[in-house]
Order: C-alpha cells, then sequence, then structure tokens
C-alpha cells in the first residue's frame, strides 16, 4: 500500500515539473509562430460563399 502512495507522489511532482516547463516554454516565446505570416500569401484564400438573397413577396 506505500508503493501506491510513493508513485502518486512521484507522478504529481513529475507533473508539476512537466506543467512548469510548459509554463517557461510560453512565457520564452517558444510556441510563438514566425514562419506563417511570411508565407500566408503564398496560401490559397478560402472561396467565400455568398449568403444567398431571400424573396420577398412584392405584390402591388
Amino acid at each position: 500500500m506505500s508503493v501506491i502512495y510513493i508513485l502518486l507522489s512521484i507522478s504529481i511532482i513529475v507533473a508539476i515539473i512537466f506543467f512548469v516547463a510548459f509554463i517557461y516554454a510560453v512565457r520564452r516565446g517558444q510556441f510563438d509562430d514566425s514562419y506563417t505570416p511570411s508565407v500566408r500569401m503564398l496560401f490559397e484564400d478560402e472561396l467565400v460563399k455568398e449568403k444567398p438573397e431571400t424573396k420577398t413577396n412584392k405584390t402591388n
């Protein structure tokens, strides 16, 4: 039973270490995308479908 407590505490410590490393990487700009904006103009534009006009009954 004591092994479960040891493994649980070790896994929580490892999870905290990974979380701190993730926060550190985010703050240092590791996940900033500096490549995509420079080639965005080369991507094909998506076709935007216009909304069909609603038919109204015009009676005089």
